[in-house]
């Protein structure tokens, strides 16, 4: 029996935002976004919320490495349109993150494109898995709908 779809999601499923203008050198020759950049949409909403609130560190604090990503395109998008990602948090462990993301093009209520984004805690001498301390639970907390 084939694996029952996700709804398509909404604006309102989300806690925050991120705003990302595409660019020419996105689309592909077929004249719509490459399916990889969308991982890099991700990858930037991400750490853009981790950095903005003291989650991540680029040179020392708290260090994250992806484990798991994953997309269902759903209608196209493609330069110049602006876009927003979608993120939420959709389970937290004692060591990783797995965040829900949504692409919406201009002011579309509906997702252009979601997926997945997991995220582990390590730890920047040995790169192993790092237990999330509290303060880092409770704001990542602040993401979960």
């Amino acid at each position: 029996m084939p694996e029952a779809r996700a709804p398509i999601t909404r604006r309102g499923d989300y806690a925050a935002f991120h705003a990302i203008v595409t660019r020419w050198m996105d689309n592909d020759a077929l004249g719509h976004i490459n399916n990889v950049t969308y991982y890099s949409f991700f990858d930037t909403a991400v750490t853009a919320w981790l950095l903005t609130n003291g989650l991540m560190g680029l040179r020392d604090g708290p260090m994250w490495v992806v484990a798991e990503t994953g997309c269902r395109f759903l209608k196209e998008v493609a330069f110049p349109d602006p876009i927003e990602i979608g993120l939420k948090v959709a389970r937290i462990g004692a060591s990783s993150v797995r965040y829900e993301l949504a692409v919406f093009r201009g002011p579309d209520d509906q997702a252009s494109a979601q997926g997945h984004f997991t995220h582990v805690h390590v730890s920047r001498t040995d790169r192993r898995p790092y237990p999330m301390p509290e303060a880092i639970r409770l704001r990542l907390s602040d993401l979960q709908r």
